[in-house]
């Protein structure tokens, strides 16, 4: 395993999705209300290679939602990003990612991952997995519509008895997909059951070397992301819920790959600088009240790593004003000062 200057290791080689490059080959996946516009910075600057946004609903985007086109909303700092679009309207879908793609979305990706019962109850998200026919022809729609690549998210399948993730993708790849997310879990598991990296296993030795096939699900650590590209075959991995307050483990899953050894945990001082960061550039871009409010579960991932935070992290959710949120990150740094800090 061996680091060699302009590429990571000698195992492990920058993505290629049509005519994008993705390097480091490490993404933050599409999370609602957490990959807004300024944690995807904060992601890029601690190195994701590619960051997506929060889903967009196509029905939504076409009737002037005013919320959807926020979430669109993209920063210069974040390029490459891709903006992530939820239908199964094929119409629908191709104008929300002509729209998309006006907005300056470098790529378009297409939900077929959600497990929320309102997005599959409209026959959205994981839904699409049980009608291939469908899905399809949104594809069909989507990739005539725009001149970015187009890649899909999904999961493996609605159930155990329903895993139609590696027929699906091949049939995708087949028209103009440049990319498939496989989320190693079925609609059944939502969130629950620990990911089962097979399937992407047997999404990559289907699609082959057609398209990139990037792995999704329990990625926790430098070390876990190495086990996936190695027992799995994938050419990337996505981050999601191990970004909770550790943004810092895009920039830790590099140093392994190059070094083969993790980086030390973020001082208290670095916690709290990022923290309040963060919330600042969301009352920037959002307001005060709206900004304070989805900020609450973000502080209190982000106010971990010694004992006794368990106080402040339960404060952050009664907290109402920017001016609190810094007490009580000041405190919390107080408290923190002088600890030994662990990894979340």
């Amino acid at each position: 395993m061996c680091y060699n200057e302009g590429q990571i290791w000698s195992g492990v080689e920058a993505l290629q999705i049509g005519t994008l490059t993705i390097d480091p080959p490490v993404l933050l996946a599409p999370m609602a209300g957490v990959s807004n516009r300024a944690y995807r910075v904060i992601a890029r600057r601690q190195g994701a290679g590619l960051c997506v946004t929060e889903m967009v609903n196509a029905n939504a985007l076409l009737h002037r939602s005013a919320k959807s086109y926020w979430l669109m909303e993209l920063d210069p700092e974040e390029t490459p990003v891709g903006v992530q679009l939820a239908g199964s309207n094929p119409e629908v879908m191709a104008e929300a990612a002509r729209q998309a793609e006006a907005a300056g979305a470098d790529l378009i990706d297409i939900n077929m991952g959600c497990p929320v019962r309102k997005v599959v109850s409209n026959g959205d998200g994981s839904a699409l997995l049980t009608r291939l026919d469908v899905a399809e022809e949104v594809v069909k729609a989507v990739v005539g519509a725009v001149k970015v690549p187009v890649t899909v998210k999904m999961r493996a399948g609605w159930d155990d008895d329903s895993i139609t993730a590696p027929t699906l993708a091949e049939r995708l790849a087949a028209i103009g997909v440049k990319a498939i997310a496989i989320h190693a879990r079925t609609r059944a598991d939502y969130y629950q059951r620990p990911a089962r990296w097979e399937f992407i296993r047997q999404v990559k030795e289907r699609v082959g070397d057609a398209i990139p096939v990037i792995g999704n699900g329990d990625v926790t650590s430098p070390e876990r992301a190495l086990q996936m590209l190695e027992t799995t075959g994938c050419d990337a991995v996505m981050i999601g819920r191990a970004s909770f307050g550790d943004p810092w483990i895009f920039r830790r899953v590099l140093h392994y790959w190059r070094y083969g050894k993790d980086l030390d945990p973020p001082t208290a001082e670095e916690r709290a600088t990022m923290a309040l960061w963060h919330l600042q550039r969301l009352v920037d871009l959002k307001g005060e009240t709206v900004a304070v409010r989805e900020m609450r579960k973000q502080l209190a991932w982000y106010l971990k790593g010694v004992e006794g935070s368990s106080q402040y992290r339960a404060k952050a959710s009664q907290l109402n004003t920017a001016s609190e949120a810094q007490e009580l990150v000041q405190a919390w740094l107080d408290h923190a000062r002088g600890r030994a800090m662990v990894w979340n």
